[in-house]
C-alpha cells in the first residue's frame, strides 16, 4: 500500500468541528512518535495570531501548531480571508496583507494563481515532516464555487491525501450530510474519501448502531468513529460562528461577572478564553439587542472594523451603558480595537477602515486613533509601567502578547500609557502601548493575549475579589496553567473514539 504522508479532515458544512480533529491529531502523531505539522491552504477567519517572524495566520492553524510542539508558520495556512464589511475582505498571502478584494474580484483575479502558493507550501512542509495534518473549509461540495477551489479536493491532490469526512450530529441529518456530500462529488473526488467520522454526539450509542452500519453498507466507506460532544474544552476556536452555540461560562448565580461585548465585527475572541474555569465567575457574550446589565469586568474586545464597531455600540446605546458601569466603579477593558473604542476619537481621514469619516469614542482613555494603511502584526514582549491604581503593584512586570491592528494610537496630553514594548518579532524597539485611567480600573492596550499573563490576570481579578470579600487566586488556579494538558485531554478522548489504527492504515503506514 502507497504511504501518504499527509491526512486530511473535510466536513459536510462549516462548523461540524474540522479544526478540533485536527488539533487532535497534530497532538496524536506527535505522541505517537511523528513530526506533524498542521495546513490550511485558505482560512476565512476574524480568530488569527502572529508568527514569530510578524505573518498573520488563522488562529486554528496556531492551536494545531502548538498542539504539535511547534511554532506557528505562515507555511500553515498561507491564505487568509479577514471580512471588513458584507462585500469585502483583507487578504492575507504567507502572512502578509495583499489587498482589499471583493468577493467577486478575489475569485476571479486571485484564485486562479493561488494554486502555486498552495503547492509550494505543501512541498515545503511535506520536506521539513512527516505528517502533514490537512484542514478543509467549508464543505467539499459547494456546487457553485467548486470550479476554483484550492482548499478541499484541490488540495487533496496537491498533497496525494486522504480524506476523512466529519460531520456533526448535534445539528441532525448527519447522514443526509454524508450521504448528499458524496454524492455532489466527482468520481475522483469520492475516491479519495476513506472514512467517515460522526462529531458531537450526545446520547446512548448503542441507538445509533444501526444508521452506521446502513451508512457503511450504502457508501462502502467506513465508519472510524463517533466523537463525544464537549463541554468547555480550553482550545482556541477558529471563528465567531462557535458563539451562535454557546455564550456563556460558569454557574449563572456566580458572584463575579464579566461582560464581554460580542460586536458584529469581533475578532481574536480567543483573549477571553483566559477566563473561562476561574472560580466564582460567570463570562458571558453581550449579544446585540441584550442588555449590559451589572457587571464587574467589561471586556471590548478586537474587531475588524472599529469605526463601524463604535457606531453600533453608539446606535444601541451600549456606549451610555459601559460608561456609567465605569463612573459606578467596574473595571472596563479594551484590546486592540476595543482599546481604540476606549480613546477620544477615532479618525479615519481617508476612509481606510470604513468610509464613512472618523467617529468619537467612548472618551475613557486619553488617547486619539488614526488610521491608515499600513498594518502592524508583531509577537511582542512589554513591560508594564504604569502606577495607576492596581497596576503600581504590576509596574515592572514583563507580559508577553502578539498585536494585529490597523490604526496606530497616540496619547493625548498627560495620559498615561500602560505597558512599553521592547521588543518585535524578535527585534529589540522602544514603543508605548495601551493606556489607563486615573483610578487604573478602565485600561487599553493592543496586546492580545494579555490576560494570559499571570500577573496581570490575578493583578485585575483578585483587585475584584478583595473587593468581594473572596480570598486571592493563585497561578495554579488559573485556567491557562492547564493549557497543555487540555491538548493531551483532547487528543485522549479523539484517540479513544476513533479507529486509530485504521486511520493509519488509511495512510499506508500499516500499524502504528
Amino acid at each position: 500500500m502507497k504511504r501518504h504522508q499527509a491526512i486530511m479532515v473535510q466536513g459536510t458544512s462549516s462548523n461540524v468541528g474540522k479544526s478540533m480533529l485536527c488539533t487532535a491529531l497534530c497532538r496524536i502523531f506527535v505522541q505517537d512518535g511523528y513530526k506533524t505539522a498542521p495546513f490550511k491552504a485558505q482560512n476565512m477567519a476574524l480568530n488569527s495570531t502572529v508568527t514569530p517572524d510578524g505573518g498573520e495566520i488563522g488562529r486554528a492553524q496556531g492551536a494545531q501548531a502548538e498542539a504539535a510542539g511547534l511554532a506557528p508558520s505562515v507555511l500553515m495556512n498561507p491564505i487568509l480571508i479577514k471580512p471588513k464589511q458584507d462585500s469585502e475582505a483583507q487578504i492575507i498571502t504567507l502572512g502578509v496583507p495583499y489587498a482589499d478584494m471583493s468577493a467577486t474580484a478575489y475569485r476571479r483575479d486571485f484564485l486562479p494563481g493561488a494554486v502555486s502558493i498552495v503547492r509550494d507550501c505543501i512541498k515545503q512542509l511535506k520536506e521539513q515532516y512527516e505528517i502533514l495534518v490537512i484542514e478543509g473549509a467549508g464543505s467539499p461540495a459547494e456546487i457553485n464555487l467548486k470550479d476554483r477551489d484550492i482548499v478541499n479536493m484541490k488540495t487533496a491532490e496537491l498533497a496525494d491525501a486522504p480524506v476523512l469526512m466529519a460531520a456533526d450530529i448535534d445539528r441532525g441529518g448527519v447522514f443526509a450530510s454524508l450521504i448528499g456530500t458524496l454524492e455532489l462529488l466527482e468520481p475522483h473526488e469520492r475516491q479519495r474519501v476513506k472514512g467517515f467520522i460522526i462529531n458531537k454526539f450526545r446520547g446512548d450509542i448503542g441507538l445509533l448502531q444501526s444508521g452506521l452500519d446502513f451508512l457503511s453498507q450504502r457508501t462502502g466507506i467506513p465508519v472510524l468513529g463517533v466523537v463525544p460532544y464537549v463541554h468547555d474544552h480550553g482550545i482556541d476556536e477558529e471563528d465567531s460562528v462557535c458563539l451562535s452555540e454557546k455564550n456563556g461560562w460558569g454557574a449563572e448565580q456566580a458572584p463575579i461577572r464579566v461582560a464581554v461585548m460580542q460586536l458584529p465585527r469581533i475578532s481574536n475572541f480567543t483573549d477571553i478564553n483566559a477566563f473561562i474555569g476561574l472560580p466564582d465567575t460567570r463570562i458571558h457574550y453581550v449579544r446585540p439587542g441584550e442588555a449590559l446589565g451589572q457587571a464587574d469586568l467589561i471586556i471590548i474586545p478586537g474587531t475588524k472594523n472599529s469605526i463601524l464597531d463604535m457606531l453600533y455600540l453608539q446606535e444601541k446605546g451600549y456606549d451610555q451603558e459601559i460608561r456609567r458601569l465605569a463612573e459606578e466603579g467596574a473595571y472596563v477593558a479594551g484590546i486592540c480595537g476595543g482599546f481604540q473604542m476606549l480613546g477620544q476619537e477615532l479618525l479615519d481621514p481617508d476612509g481606510t477602515e470604513a468610509g464613512i469619516g472618523s467617529l468619537p469614542g467612548l472618551g475613557l482613555l486619553p488617547v486619539s486613533t488614526l488610521f491608515g494603511p499600513q498594518k502592524s502584526t508583531h509577537q511582542a514582549q512589554a513591560k508594564i509601567v504604569s502606577k495607576q491604581g492596581l497596576w503600581q503593584h504590576l509596574c515592572g512586570q514583563e507580559v508577553e502578547g502578539y498585536e494585529i491592528h490597523m490604526g496606530q494610537s497616540a496619547l493625548i496630553g498627560a495620559g498615561c500609557g500602560l505597558t512599553h514594548i521592547f521588543t518585535r518579532s524578535g527585534e529589540k524597539c522602544s514603543v508605548w502601548d495601551g493606556a489607563c485611567s486615573d483610578s487604573g480600573r478602565v485600561f487599553g492596550t493592543y496586546l492580545h493575549g494579555i490576560f494570559d499573563n499571570p500577573a496581570v490576570m490575578l493583578g485585575v481579578m483578585n483587585d475584584i475579589r478583595k473587593k468581594k470579600g473572596f480570598p486571592a487566586l493563585h497561578s495554579e488556579d488559573l485556567p491557562m496553567t492547564q493549557r497543555q494538558h487540555k491538548y493531551d485531554q483532547w487528543a485522549d478522548l479523539v484517540r479513544a473514539s476513533l479507529d486509530m489504527d485504521k486511520v493509519y492504515r488509511i495512510m499506508g503506514w500499516g500499524e502504528a
